[in-house]
């Protein structure tokens, strides 16, 4: 049966991206996205914020590391990820986004470049 996991997101991070290495050596870089919805209920404007966690892994969580920082407006592309750990003898279960493809929207200045990158759709270790 067919399947698809893709998540499209635009936000703002919400802290400047930390990095870690797996003990295998394969660079990984966590950060949080928070992306607002905004409705109208009745004549009043209502706006509320989901903030995701998301990581990068390798080529994609070096540029992530270099050049993104709090505040900074991104496009993001990946797939959900559902992840538990053990607390005080409870599994406890948390989703994430595994980073595939991102894109600066920030406004910049005319001597930057337009930056998109793509990483190709591999397995990467938890």
């Amino acid at each position: 049966m067919p399947a698809l996991n893709k998540v499209q997101l635009i936000g703002y991070l919400g802290k400047d991206p930390e990095s870690r290495f797996t003990p295998n050596g394969k660079k990984v870089v966590h950060f949080s996205l928070g992306v607002t919805r905004r409705w109208k209920s009745g004549t009043e404007s209502r706006e509320a914020t989901d903030w995701v966690n998301v990581e990068a892994w390798e080529r994609l969580g070096d540029t992530c590391q270099q050049y993104l920082k709090k505040g900074s407006l991104v496009y993001l592309e990946g797939r959900l990820k559902t992840d538990k750990y053990e607390d005080k003898g409870e599994t406890k279960y948390f989703s994430k986004v595994v980073a595939l493809g991102m894109q600066f929207l920030d406004k910049r200045s005319a001597d930057e470049p337009v930056m998109a990158v793509e990483e190709e759709a591999v397995e990467y270790e938890a």
